[in-house]
């Protein structure tokens, strides 16, 4: 049970206050914010609060079912844990926290490339269903290396993200002087100041290593350095063709993220991948771009059974999952709710993460009278005008 302050968050936005009181404002703000004015990071919340559901009376849900299939495989709960990078400056040991979590919760981790934990550790240390996320950097041959390590550490299935030819402009950093190697400013020192047992545990151990990727910059001079230069080298010539080739070297299951078209969605079930993900990265890079919601449908009829669909960006309630899935997906993914969680309180805060979301789905489907996640369909939703 979860202990302290912790145990007054009722909801996923009461943990990120808590994690807003604990970091400097320019770590929050790097791990909260989105590209330019954030209308995507809005709108992906909006669409959710939009929908409105149509709940059937006098069903028997006495019992709950909230077990699920996703990807071919068992998931306690229809939600996965979508990868999110450099969770370490945020909470050290936060990758393994989340991922031991998401263990213990019974649903599928994937672990960012750019994560603070090796592909090995995570193995290692969290047993349970686990997912690789890769992005294509301008050494293919690194990126292959690591995509050999996923699957010679058992990682059940590879995601690779198509969403970042570049970067997108976050101007909360830029307003922050944040950046990835740390420059310290008049303005930053006194904001990390400002929060002692973050900034002294960062002081005496040292800033955290994005671990998959030390040695792509070998001209680098340090390991902060090499984790900041990943952002400068995806590959902005991988199209179609190396992504198939991705798909036919890779044995196991495949997903591809930052997929908002039908017609794309069209083209990657026809190619033989697995599953994609509706996902505008969280509004962190194409600020306009649709809402995750609201390209779902779309995307969903057009490859029906062919592959599973899931979606990420803005899920913050239970209910969420049941609009998304009476939408078409098969599941959403959960980013800044875990990271949220463990930015506040460490492995039990990504615990409490989930089983906020688990309560909520539970009492939505109860007071929506589906017993059962298969029972979730588009009769549930009520018409818009």
């Amino acid at each position: 049970m979860a202990a302290g302050p912790l145990a007054r968050a009722w909801s996923i936005d009461d943990l990120r206050q808590l994690a807003r009181r604990r970091l400097p404002r320019a770590v929050f703000d790097f791990m909260d914010g989105g590209a330019e004015t954030e209308s995507t990071l809005r709108a992906n919340r909006a669409a959710f609060e939009r929908v409105r559901l149509l709940p059937r009376a006098l069903v028997d849900i006495s019992r709950i079912d909230m077990a699920t299939t996703i990807l071919g495989g068992p998931s306690q709960l229809p939600i996965a844990i979508a990868p999110t990078g450099a969770v370490g400056f945020g909470r050290r040991g936060g990758d393994l926290a989340i991922a031991r979590a998401a263990a213990a919760a019974g649903i599928p981790y994937t672990l960012s490339m750019n994560a603070t934990a090796s592909i090995e550790a995570i193995a290692r240390a969290a047993p349970g269903r686990l997912w690789f996320q890769a992005y294509v950097l301008k050494r293919p041959e690194f990126t292959l290396g690591l995509i050999e390590r996923a699957r010679a550490a058992d990682y059940e299935a590879l995601v690779v993200t198509v969403d970042v030819p570049v970067g997108g402009k976050r101007e909360r950093d830029l307003r922050n002087d944040f950046g990835v190697p740390f420059r310290f400013t008049p303005r930053n020192v006194l904001d990390f100041a400002s929060r002692p047992a973050w900034a002294l545990d960062m002081l005496l151990r040292g800033m955290p290593v994005m671990e998959n990727v030390v040695g792509y910059d070998l001209g680098a001079a340090g390991t902060a350095q090499v984790a900041s230069s990943v952002g400068r080298s995806y590959d902005t010539s991988f199209d179609w063709d190396r992504l198939k080739a991705i798909r036919d070297g890779w044995p196991r299951k495949l997903l591809v993220k930052g997929v908002e078209r039908a017609d794309d969605a069209e083209r990657l079930a026809a190619m033989g991948c697995d599953g994609l993900i509706v996902s505008n990265h969280g509004g962190r890079q194409l600020d306009g771009a649709a809402a995750s919601l609201d390209a779902l449908p779309a995307v969903a009829r057009a490859v029906g059974r062919r592959m599973s669909v899931l979606i990420d960006g803005g899920v913050r309630r239970g209910s969420d999952a049941v609009k998304a899935i009476a939408l078409g997906a098969e599941a959403v993914m959960i980013g800044r709710a875990t990271l949220y969680g463990v930015c506040a309180g460490g492995e039990a805060g990504a615990e409490r993460a989930l089983w906020i979301l688990r309560d909520e789905l539970e009492r939505t489907m109860q007071l929506c009278g589906v017993p059962r996640i298969g029972a979730i369909g588009a009769e549930l939703l009520a018409a818009e005008r």
